[in-house]
């Protein structure tokens, strides 16, 4: 009997531990995304777009979502906006300058994430660039 519960539990152990704190690739949706990853709770995506552009579009989609923004503060290479929603969950925007037509953008809700919100607030930075 034990023998048998150490072959179930092992390998379930493996794949939550695997699936828990890996790498998930994610589908980039829309034009302008050169990747898009969600690692530990994060979404990553590197954006074909200037950083200024970039700045500017992450702004517009906290107003379209009508989130309260906290703070935003900012240099010529990299941006930090953080928001809260309706239901109060934090969110953590960084932007940071890539090329002179690249951006990359992170985007975490919370501690442990919030996939479909990080992709939602993804979408509408793009809607706007």
């Amino acid at each position: 009997m034990k023998t048998l519960l150490k072959f179930l539990l092992v390998p379930l152990a493996a794949v939550l531990l695997a699936v828990l704190t890996g790498c998930v690739p994610v589908a980039a949706g829309a034009a302008g995304a050169g990747t898009v990853a969600w690692m530990n709770g994060r979404l990553d995506a590197t954006l074909e777009s200037d950083f200024e552009s970039v700045v500017k579009a992450t702004n517009a989609a906290i107003k379209d979502l009508q989130f309260a923004k906290i703070s935003e503060n900012k240099d010529a290479l990299e941006a930090i906006l953080v928001v809260r929603t309706a239901a109060d969950k934090k969110i953590e925007i960084k932007i940071f300058k890539v090329a002179d037509k690249a951006a990359k953008v992170q985007i975490r809700v919370g501690f442990f994430g919030d996939q479909p919100l990080e992709l939602t607030f993804l979408d509408k930075i793009k809607g706007n660039l």
